[in-house]
């Protein structure tokens, strides 16, 4: 079990994923280059030290940070940047709830939805990168309730917790036409069934939504500046 996750970075190898929506029934590849994503998602204690605020009520602060808002995420990945001398990802006008993306700069952001099913698959083409109960918890072993971080097996990359306990905010609108501004999640959580629980499964939410079975975790973009 991992005391305090902090903010471990994993290095994810480029490649090709194939995104799919059971919605339309369309299915599309995307080039994915070479990132960073945190091994964990981000923990109540590091969102404590960088938001200066806890997302939840919740004791434990090795669990995720659930109960945020995909704003509370952009947010976050703004602060830790300054915090690391890094130059932040995000222009943001919260007033008129606009966020531009700087692709240039070298600090902390949201992944991409086709960086993180490439990321959770960690080269593997099935539904899950191992046995569900072995790599998640969900509604099937989690006694009801969110975990700590780290507690089941990571893939092939050293990543944690891709499938279930928290979904994971991603940057993409979800389908503008449709859902406006309704931004994507991917992952499942404690409470979801296990057909949730899948690499390819897209779930979407309004940017100022927050849940407890909701948090997040942070990439970076290469090249891998440091400060």
């Amino acid at each position: 079990m991992h005391a305090d996750a902090g903010n471990e970075m994993v290095i994810v190898p480029p490649g090709r994923v194939t995104l799919s929506d059971r919605r339309t029934r369309s299915s599309w590849q995307i080039e994915v280059a070479l990132f960073q994503m945190s091994a964990f998602p981000v923990t109540r204690s590091r969102y404590a030290r960088v938001a200066g605020e806890r997302p939840s009520s919740a004791q434990d602060d090795r669990l995720p940070a659930a109960n945020v808002s995909w704003w509370d995420a952009v947010q976050f990945c703004n602060a830790l940047s300054e915090r690391e001398g890094l130059t932040p990802a995000y222009h943001l006008d919260a007033d008129a709830e606009l966020v531009e993306w700087d692709t240039s700069a070298g600090g902390y952001r949201l992944p991409t939805e086709a960086e993180w099913e490439h990321a959770c698959r960690a080269g593997t083409t099935g539904p899950r990168y191992g046995p569900l109960d072995e790599v998640a918890w969900y509604q099937g072993n989690s006694d009801g309730r969110i975990h700590p971080v780290g507690g089941k097996q990571p893939n092939a990359w050293g990543l944690y917790d891709m499938l279930g306990n928290v979904w994971n905010w991603c940057w993409d609108v979800y389908d503008a036409e449709v859902y406006g501004t309704y931004r994507v999640l991917r992952g499942g959580g404690w409470a979801d069934e296990h057909w949730s629980c899948r690499a390819s499964v897209r779930r979407r939410s309004h940017p100022t939504f927050r849940i407890d079975d909701v948090g997040f975790r942070t990439a970076r973009s290469a090249p891998l500046s440091r400060p």
